[in-house]
């Protein structure tokens, strides 16, 4: 095919109208960032404004009428994760997926083209085919896999990109093993750049009570009269080591956000669903109901390791967060990072840049003869007296009815996976 136009660069501090059918009002926004929003509870979000793409109900009717006659884009479900992101806020200060020049800066740099820290691509792929017909400076129509229209891009920029390149900046590896590489690799061949206008959120969204929009969640605090939170991260359900840390932070620190995230995880992790009744009954009995607030956080894994790390601490501060969890190997998998390398990265850049303060912790554990949990800062004693299960072990005591130990997993926690296995296997099962 013919490569098409050259587009213009789409800048990343949004300082223009949305564009929207004539009539209607522009969708919502805050304050720039010349004029942060002191109305907004809680530090400022990243770049200086909280931004909002979802459409008035106004606005969205009149691009409904005209999305019949709008080229289209399926999404995947983790753009879709990206879309209800940029429609709340959570990607402040993105208002779309990133253009051309944004995007070689974020791969090559982990800064928008602007000079803010920013090290995740949020990008819309298409293939060969979709791009025929489109054309920079009109609009698109993204459509949830159902067919549903969920957006309107406004198209800036349609360009090429090297998926190999971004695998090894972004992943550290091409390894099309690595589940974030292998969804790379798999996506089309042409990136689509603009702002977006989101008609309206997902359908059959879980967890609707505990999906917290940023705005939301920093009102939340406001009304607690917390000054400091710390946000804690994890796809993972919550172990004896989980809650250790974050009760370590509380100490330091107002209040905790425990923000799990529940977008789009690799097939052999537990599903959310699971993981939210693990934290459900800590909160019941080993939780302050008053200092704690339980959340959810949309968006999609990337595995991306040490630039995923940095991206969940950058999104926190969007929810209001002043502090940060990062501990061993933040949204790794496999052997692909080293065990610090998160927090050796965070390190690279100066306070005043990230805007939000990382608090770094080591591998915790029960130490039999400390009798209590422990890290290798606070315990003396060697391997053999700590209780220490990896990820693989708990899904073969689970798969084989073997015990959790006490000290690794509370046994409410322990039966609740239990009884996730059991629900899983009891259709399969004969007779």
């Amino acid at each position: 095919m013919t490569k098409p136009e050259t587009p213009l660069h789409l800048a990343s501090a949004a300082d223009q109208p949305v564009p929207a059918p004539s009539g209607s009002p522009p969708a919502t926004e805050s304050t720039g960032p010349a004029g942060y929003d002191s109305k907004l509870p809680g530090p400022p979000p990243h770049g200086g404004k909280l931004t909002s793409r979802l459409a008035h109900p106004d606005e969205r009717d009149r691009w409904l009428d005209k999305v019949a006659h709008l080229p289209s884009v399926t999404l995947t479900p983790r753009e879709v994760a990206d879309i209800e992101c940029l429609a709340v806020g959570a990607f402040s200060p993105l208002e779309g997926f990133l253009g051309k020049a944004d995007y070689e800066s974020v791969v090559a740099d982990m800064r928008l083209a602007s000079g803010l820290v920013w090290s995740l691509p949020v990008t819309l792929a298409a293939t060969a085919e979709e791009v025929l017909g489109l054309k920079t400076g009109g609009d698109v129509v993204l459509r949830d896999p159902q067919g549903e229209p969920l957006a309107v891009l406004h198209l800036d920029d349609i360009y090429a990109y090297d998926r190999e390149e971004e695998a090894e900046q972004v992943f550290r590896t091409s390894d099309p093993a690595h589940p974030g590489v292998a969804g790379l690799l798999a996506q089309g061949e042409w990136l689509l750049g603009g702002r977006v206008t989101v008609l309206r959120l997902p359908r059959g969204r879980p967890f609707i009570s505990y999906r917290l929009t940023p705005r939301e969640v920093r009102q939340a605090v406001a009304d607690r009269g917390w000054r400091t939170v710390v946000g804690f991260q994890t796809r993972n359900p919550i172990h004896r080591a989980h809650e250790y840390l974050t009760k370590c932070a509380l100490e330091q620190v107002d209040g905790l956000l425990l923000h799990p995230l529940v977008g789009e995880t690799k097939g052999d992790d537990i599903p959310a669903g699971v993981r939210m009744q693990a934290y459900e009954v800590l909160m019941e009995g080993y939780y302050p109901n008053d200092r704690v607030l339980l959340s959810v956080f949309v968006a999609a894994m990337r595995y991306a390791g040490p630039r995923e790390a940095l991206f969940h601490a950058i999104c926190r501060k969007n929810y209001g967060c002043t502090h940060f969890i990062v501990g061993r190997d933040h949204a790794g998998v496999g052997n692909y990072y080293g065990t610090f390398d998160a927090q050796d990265l965070l390190r690279e850049f100066e306070p005043e840049e990230l805007g939000i303060t990382p608090m770094f912790f080591d591998h915790s554990f029960w130490c039999r003869q400390c009798g209590g949990m422990a890290t290798a800062k606070t315990c003396p004693h060697g391997p053999g007296d700590r209780v220490a299960l990896s990820g693989t072990e708990v899904r073969r005591r689970l798969t084989t009815g073997d015990e959790i130990p006490p000290e690794f997993s509370r046994p409410e926690v322990a039966a609740v996976l239990h009884r996730a296995l059991a629900d899983v296997a009891a259709p399969n099962a004969g007779g």
